[in-house]
């Protein structure tokens, strides 16, 4: 008796430090409880968004409902640490991601982005109408409809946009929040399904593209034997500039004999050239230089150093400071090393090495030459691969503080009296595409390894997603059983589905795209990676990934702009 008792004793003060710890660990508000708290929700919303439904899987976007859950159990943190983890975690997901997509943003905007965008813009349209023609039909503020949007378009920049304006006026925005929290997972869902009942229904077999579709999309490879007497004699500068047709001659075979061709080689009669180009030009340069031969070079599994056994290709990386921001033209490798440039690679999207083109730290050269000639230009370039694992994170910061500024510069619109700004979301995006695309002409720094950009992006977006779960989580299931939380679950599965399947149906239709192409568009103008990650598992190629890079930085800034103008206009 008197040992169970000692027994007793001892272990009491054991129990009560030990809850005690954990109090301080998850319940009483610190940094070290906050930091702890977030963790742990982003960590179980990641594990469990590995988990496939159905073949469907929320990713990253379940880290919100965990953190909704949380919140409703009676998890908290301190609000000014909310608030901290909250705008931090938003400011670095949109400036990784305006970082990553803006080497090859602008060039994407060519003919081929004007198409993919002309559809994408009337999803927003569509959507952003809709939402202010139901507020009023079935009498919901504009306040709450601007969550509903957001979530039913699972875009969480909007509504950290919306949710600042809604400040900014002196309203409550945490209905916002709660609105987004509630038809967010019908959203994500929503795209899916209209991406199934258009391939059921309306997508024929020539609708879909093959592996390689978007590689014959960006660069066009062909082979042409000259029978032009107009440019015989003539050398291969001469005839470029006389063409003002956009393309780069690789190889030349004369007599049996292949070589790599300078700017005075002289084209004879019989030549046989390999040209690099895009699909648009294929036309011109066949009246240029005469018959197309009918080999198809543009197939992914050609060995190229196996044409023939005099010349060799190789990927090259630029890593020398020095040369970023340089145009091609100017370091002269043809005429200097008798080798010659045909294609770069940036951020996944394949470029013609024409003369004019600004080279970037971290592009990815094809060089064709012998392999001693090969060699001296690799010394010129780079192509250290260590030296760029190393993430340059004073462009990250100074370009998120440049973003800021932007963000909160304050924009006059005709008949609204509270001024407009880009905010949290729209400033960081819109500096980062800037300085990824436009840093390296004023010999900036601003390539960062793509594992580096991803894990810049993943943890600004779990960050900002578990402090909106958490902030939302205390009222989200006393909302959802109520009337006023199936009309908003009703009304954002409207906002979700029906513009995606006119518009979708409208691209297959009149606009002529691969479905490949329109899923992508589809995913990016709702900004729906994990749409996206269906459309990959489910469609050949990477057309729906290069649709989804091209339109989601344009959608997302104008949807971060028009949600604002919006709620000032209505409110």
């Amino acid at each position: 008796m008197a040992l169970r008792s000692a027994c007793t004793i001892f272990a009491l003060p054991f129990w009560v430090r030990f809850m005690d710890y954990i109090r301080l660990l998850f319940i009483e508000h610190s940094a070290l409880q906050a930091i702890i708290v977030l963790s742990l929700i982003s960590a179980m919303g990641v594990l469990l968004g590995r988990i496939k439904l159905f073949g469907i899987s929320l990713g990253t976007a379940f880290i919100f409902f965990v953190g909704i859950l949380a919140g409703h159990l009676g998890l908290s943190i301190d609000p000014q640490m909310l608030k901290y983890a909250e705008s931090f975690g938003l400011v670095l997901f949109v400036y990784a991601l305006g970082l990553q997509v803006g080497p090859g943003f602008f060039s994407s905007m060519r003919t081929e982005g004007v198409r993919l965008l002309v559809p994408s813009l009337a999803i927003l349209l569509i959507g952003t109408l809709l939402a202010v023609v139901l507020s009023f039909l079935c009498d919901v503020p504009m306040s709450d409809m601007a969550g509903i949007l957001c979530g039913a378009t699972t875009n969480t920049p909007a509504l950290g946009a919306a949710q600042q304006t809604l400040v900014q006026m002196g309203m409550d925005a945490s209905s916002a929040a709660l609105s987004c929290a509630l038809t967010y997972p019908l959203g994500v869902v929503g795209v899916i399904l209209a991406i199934v009942l258009l391939r059921k229904f309306f997508v024929r077999p020539s609708d879909l593209t093959g592996p390689d579709a978007e590689h014959r999309k960006n660069i066009f490879i062909a082979s042409f034997r000259l029978t032009n007497p107009a440019v015989f004699g003539k050398t291969v500068s001469e005839v470029a500039a006389e063409s003002h047709h956009h393309f780069v001659i690789s190889r030349i075979w004369r007599q049996g004999r292949v070589s790599i061709p300078t700017s005075d080689k002289q084209l004879l009669e019989g030549d046989v050239l390999m040209v690099i180009t895009t699909p648009q030009e294929v036309d011109a340069l066949r009246l240029i230089f005469g018959e197309q031969e009918a080999k198809d070079w543009n197939a992914e599994n050609i060995d190229w150093n196996k044409i023939d056994s005099q010349l060799i290709s190789q990927r090259i990386l630029v890593t020398r400071p020095e040369i970023n921001g340089k145009r091609l033209s100017s370091l002269r490798l043809r005429n200097n090393y008798g080798i010659n440039i045909s294609r770069v690679y940036r951020s996944g999207v394949q470029l013609l090495a024409t003369p004019d083109l600004i080279l970037q730290l971290g592009d990815r050269l094809t060089v064709v030459g012998e392999a001693a000639d090969i060699k001296h230009v690799e010394k010129i370039l780079g192509n250290a691969v260590k030296s760029l694992n190393e993430p340059n994170l004073v462009s990250v910061f100074i370009g998120m503080i440049l973003g800021l500024m932007l963000g909160y510069i304050p924009f006059s619109v005709p008949g609204i009296s509270i001024p407009v700004r880009l905010g949290l979301a729209g400033g960081p995006i819109l500096v980062g595409i800037l300085i990824g695309t436009f840093g390296p002409r004023l010999h900036m720094i601003t390539y960062t390894t793509q594992s580096a950009n991803m894990m810049l992006r993943a943890l600004g977006l779990d960050l900002y997603l578990a402090c909106l779960g958490l902030s939302s989580g205390a009222r989200f299931f006393e909302t959802i059983v109520r009337p006023e939380g199936m009309l908003w679950l009703g009304l954002g599965f409207v906002l979700t589905l029906l513009p995606v399947l006119l518009v979708g149906l409208a691209a297959l239709r009149w606009w002529k795209l691969d479905f490949g192409s329109i899923c992508g568009l589809l995913c990016g103008s709702m900004a729906n990676p994990m749409a996206l990650n269906y459309a990959n598992d489910t469609i050949e190629g990477d057309n729906p990934s290069v649709a989804y890079a091209t339109v989601y930085p344009v959608c997302m800034f104008l949807r971060v702009v028009i949600v604002q103008l919006v709620l000032m206009l209505m409110l």
